[in-house]
């Protein structure tokens, strides 16, 4: 199972290089360093969330008793998907470095100023980017080790779900490189939103209701009596995986709002005007 893990630390950097290089070198394309950088990282996080939302719908599927029943891909696909929640975190660092050389910082008084140290940059890439770099440390150093271990061989049902709530990933990233091409008011670009707002409410927080119901299901409970009939830290950590989903779903709905306005209107709700 260490090949797996290894295979993953070589797989999702060469594919972030390799499309790096193509992007500025093998294309009609030829973007710019900065431009590739970003691309790169999205088409990697994409094509990751396809790998896993194939996994995890495979073994969801595959497993009739949600407890007991066991798929290999459940174990083998978390180890070889570890390594990419740690090369993320350097890929997003690596935007931001570059958005950061590209545009400078003013100072204080609004005047330009030499570009800061490197500790700057990443102090300023820590507070924009803190919920993602915690989830991301979460999942390699609490997630990893309870599905591998602590489950011994349980739950395989629940982890494939788990995996499915990748499924919203792509859009969220084909949105990012949207925007970065200030493509906004492109009918792809609403459209997208539009998926993206319905695929992250599904598979990433109707989710949860889910899992909940399902063991229900099984255990013969009403959906309301799930969470007084199953220990007090599983309740805990459904509850913390949860809330940045539901944060990033406001920010979604709050994005929502602004592109179906129709152009030119003032903002008449509060939806356009909490920044």
């Amino acid at each position: 199972m260490a090949l797996l893990f290894l295979l993953g630390c070589a797989f999702f950097p060469l594919c972030f290089a390799g499309l790096c290089w193509g992007l500025q070198n093998r294309t009609n394309l030829q973007m710019e360093r900065q431009e590739a950088v970003l691309v790169a990282s999205k088409l990697v996080s994409s094509v990751q969330a396809i790998m896993a939302s194939t996994a995890g719908y495979i073994v969801s599927t595959s497993c009739k008793h949600i407890i007991d029943d066991q798929h290999w891909l459940s174990s083998a696909y978390t180890q070889f998907a570890v390594p990419y929640f740690i090369y993320d975190i350097y890929a997003m660092f690596l935007c931001h470095w570059h958005k950061h050389q590209v545009k400078g910082h003013g100072g204080e008084d609004g005047t330009p100023r030499a570009l800061g140290s490197t500790w700057a940059v990443v102090r300023g890439y820590l507070h924009k980017e803190f919920l993602m770099v915690l989830h991301h440390a979460a999942m390699v150093l609490v997630c990893f080790p309870l599905s591998v271990v602590w489950r011994q061989g349980k739950g395989d049902f629940f982890l494939g779900c788990m995996l499915m709530a990748e499924v919203s990933t792509p859009f969220v990233c084909l949105g990012k490189i949207l925007i970065q091409y200030k493509q906004q008011h492109t009918l792809l670009h609403k459209v997208n939103g539009a998926l993206m707002l319905l695929s992250f409410l599904c598979c990433r927080v109707l989710l949860f209701p889910y899992l909940y119901w399902a063991y229900g299901r099984h255990a013969g409970l009403p959906l309301l009596s799930v969470p007084l009939a199953i220990p007090a830290h599983v309740n805990l950590g459904a509850a913390l995986l949860l809330a940045p989903q539901l944060y990033w779903f406001f920010l979604i709905c709050r994005g929502a709002c602004r592109l179906f306005r129709p152009r030119g209107s003032p903002p008449p709700s509060p939806c356009q005007t909490q920044d």
